[in-house]
């Protein structure tokens, strides 16, 4: 329950702060004192987006603090505090802090930590429940009859709903996949005849690797083809002989390296002086590299072209792999490894019939789970629509609606084939939307005979604000432990219905703390605790301030919600009589 609030900077209110007790609190003032801002403050609490223009004029921030007691049997909170390491106090309560600054920034404590705004809202909102004046409106609505249902329907209702969620997420995802692979279907055909066009001009040329380097390095020798193989010839005729090989190049008459290395070891070899001798294995050594450089030069000159027109077919060769190598990688490796993943593509694109049977086939088993489990929540729900129905008739006959009859139809959401979120549920398309396929309408009997009609078009202001707060009532349930806030829902209420209203939440304060913001004296007098929001209207500003009121004080309120009669006798008078049959009402019931 809310203990205590604490409000500065917010609206017309400078700096007030309040203690809140059990059961029924009522705050009442003068238009304009700055009840509302009290209901603004404890919605800042519940994570509401806070609104620089709610600042106070002349101040950099807004600033409520709430301190909470929790009840240990409420699931949930424990965690939120332990997740955010927020604190206890010593006397067992929580504080929640919010501040907002006038360019719109906001800041949010809980239990002496700085948290997200969305964890305090998570905290708060498990012990409080705000009902603001556009609540009414906002019941007009189909889905916010629905999520009232939802509501009500406890257990049931929550866990089918939250199997139809996961599963029209898995319908969206399969029917959505297949429409894009329908809708790609033309571009991956052309995607398809690109690659193997490609393909096909790769492989008819048949490039190896590194390729086209080898061939760069030929082109070049067989540009100096004549220079070359006169340079190769020459050396092995040095080195071997055979000068016909070199042309001119060496002497014929000269003799070759091989064949004076084989002198050298002849002469050496025929002394018996050690140190010449000792020379031999340097020139066997020096005759074996001599041979080998031999051997390369004449394999050289074997490959060589006969003649200079080899090259006209080598160019033609490196003008194919140029023309690869402009089209899909900067070189003939990266034109081969293009290649390979060309063929990779082309094999998922040419299996893209399988692809789709497969997509087609998830759709249709998605589509098939989803009728089941939206079937499971209508009937979940269709269950629960009766005892709701039931139960706020009940509560309507205790707020001077005897007669007035509300039902709850849950009916098929239908749509047209234009709808892509639709689905066919026996042989009828429904929109199947986050919330199901249903469409649930409030509908209301005023009195005996009447025909049900919408509650948009049948209840009038003061029956609507009966509805609601009927409704509210009987989603709170028996169990306490929460606060409920409420803002002017009499609105449009008055005489013997307001009585009843008065009657109905001080019955409500047994098992929840109320909280009622109320111009109507009639349901003020019920309140157990009285807090007045005082206004003083100085040069520049409206300042107000919050009074918590003996008996003689709500006597005087009371008379000037009556009639603007607070000093007078008469006024007075009807006050007390008003409280002392308020008293009477609670001790009867």
């Amino acid at each position: 329950m809310l203990e205590e609030l604490a409000i500065s900077g917010l609206g017309v209110i400078a700096d007030a702060a309040a203690e809140f007790h059990d059961g029924f609190t009522v705050l009442t003032g003068e238009t304009g004192a700055g009840k509302t801002m009290v209901v603004t403050s404890l919605h800042l609490l519940s994570g509401v987006r806070g609104d620089g223009d709610r600042v106070r004029t002349g101040t950099d921030r807004a600033t409520v603090e709430g301190r909470f007691r929790v009840d240990p049997s409420l699931t949930g909170v424990d965690e939120i505090l332990e997740s955010a390491g927020a604190e206890r106090d010593e006397d067992d309560t929580v504080i929640a802090a919010r501040s907002v600054s006038a360019d719109g920034r906001s800041r949010a404590h809980l239990g002496g930590r700085s948290v997200p705004v969305g964890t305090l809202g998570a905290f708060t909102t498990s012990l409080l429940t705000i009902h603001g004046q556009n609540d009414q409106l906002r019941l007009l609505k189909p889905d916010h009859q629905r999520d009232a249902l939802d509501r009500f329907g406890g257990k049931p209702v929550a866990k089918a709903l939250t199997a139809y969620r996961a599963t029209r997420q898995t319908w969206i995802d399969a029917v959505d996949q297949l429409e894009m692979r329908r809708r790609n279907s033309r571009e991956l055909a052309q995607e398809a005849d690109r690659l193997r066009y490609a393909l096909d001009e790769i492989d008819a040329v048949e490039p190896t690797p590194g390729e086209d380097l080898e061939l760069a390095a030929l082109v070049t020798r067989l540009g100096d083809l004549e220079e070359v193989r006169s340079v190769a010839a020459g050396a092995h005729a040095a080195i071997a002989g055979q000068a016909d090989l070199a042309g001119d190049a060496v002497d014929a008459d000269a003799a070759a390296a091989i064949d004076l290395l084989g002198q050298v070891r002849t002469l050496l070899g025929s002394t018996s002086e050690p140190t010449l001798r000792d020379l031999l294995p340097r020139v066997e050594e020096a005759l074996s590299v001599v041979g080998d450089i031999g051997e390369e030069l004449a394999g050289f000159l074997h490959g060589l072209p006969a003649d200079a027109s080899e090259l006209e077919k080598v160019l033609v060769r490196q003008s194919e792999l140029k023309n690869l190598i402009r089209k899909y990688a900067p070189d003939i490796d990266g034109v081969l490894a293009w290649r390979d993943s060309a063929r990779s593509r082309l094999a998922e694109i040419d299996d893209s019939s399988v692809s789709i049977e497969a997509l087609e086939t998830a759709a249709q088993e998605a589509t098939t789970a989803l009728v089941g489990v939206a079937a499971t929540l209508t009937a979940a729900r269709t269950k629960a629509a009766g005892s709701l129905g039931t139960k706020v008739s009940r509560e309507l006959g205790g707020l001077a609606m005897k007669d007035a009859t509300l039902e709850v139809t849950v009916s098929p959401d239908e749509s047209g084939e234009s709808d892509p979120r639709s689905l066919v549920v026996d042989g009828t398309r429904l929109h199947a939307g986050s919330g199901g396929v249903d469409r649930v309408e409030f509908t209301l009997a005023a009195h005996s005979g009447a025909v049900p009609l919408a509650i948009a078009k049948s209840a009038s202001g003061g029956e609507l604000s009966r509805v609601m707060l009927a409704l509210e009532v009987v989603l709170a349930g028996p169990d306490g432990g929460s606060t409920m806030v409420f803002d002017e829902v009499d609105a449009g209420v008055g005489g013997r219905a307001a009585v009843e209203i008065g009657k109905r939440l001080a019955a409500l304060a047994r098992s929840h703390q109320v909280i009622v913001v109320t111009h109507l004296p009639q349901v003020a007098a019920f309140a157990d605790n009285h807090l007045l929001i005082g206004k003083t209207t100085g040069k520049s500003a409206v300042t107000s301030s919050v009074e918590t009121l003996d008996h003689s004080g709500r006597v005087a309120e009371l008379a000037r919600m009556l009639a603007g009669l607070g000093d007078s006798h008469t006024g007075r008078a009807h006050a007390e009589e008003l409280l002392a049959t308020a008293d009477r009402e609670k001790a009867l019931a």
